[in-house]
């Protein structure tokens, strides 16, 4: 059954992960959110939903700022080139709808079909910011309790330095 910010908030407490969250209107983009963004402390985010051809499944948490090169993505983690997943597939994996997917989703996932890849500009914060399940709140939490969260969902967190992609190759 998929969790429900309620069912999020409980999990973190079950877990004593302190977390703050704050209600708004509903936000699609990070260019959206931005005015908000302003107004909380930490590291906002972006995330992404990918798959390549071979079936991996991929969550990519990046720093909301972080330019990412999709098309060279795939040689950092390890995966074929990667595609954006079907928004079937990501409610039927992590029980959230597109303009909602976050990090928080890996709580759904308890077979571990997705693999976890976290931006290293985003993980240079204190406090990271995500949307609790649902596009209408942002939840902050402390990077190490970040951390916590991810590994008591049962998954790996791998951190990629996205900045390295653009740097230009010698």
């Amino acid at each position: 059954m998929t969790a429900s910010p309620d069912d999020l908030f409980a999990f973190l407490d079950k877990h004593g992960i302190a977390h703050s969250t704050r209600w708004h209107e509903a936000t699609f983009t990070v260019e959206e959110g931005r005015d908000l963004k302003a107004t909380m402390p930490g590291g906002h985010t972006k995330n992404l939903f990918m798959k390549d051809k071979d079936g991996a499944i991929v969550l990519i948490s990046a720093h909301a700022d972080s330019e990412l090169k999709l098309n060279q993505l795939h040689k950092l983690i390890g995966t074929r080139r990667l595609s954006f997943a079907s928004g079937e597939l990501m409610e039927e994996l992590l029980g959230v709808t597109p303009g909602s997917v976050t990090a928080f989703a890996l709580m759904n996932d308890k077979d571990g079909k997705v693999r976890f890849i976290v931006d290293a500009a985003l993980m240079a914060f204190e406090t990271v910011n995500f949307h609790p399940l649902v596009n209408t709140g942002t939840t902050a939490i402390s990077r190490q309790d970040f951390r916590k969260f991810v590994e008591a969902t049962g998954h790996d967190l791998t951190e990629v330095d996205f900045a390295a992609l653009l740097q230009p190759e010698s």
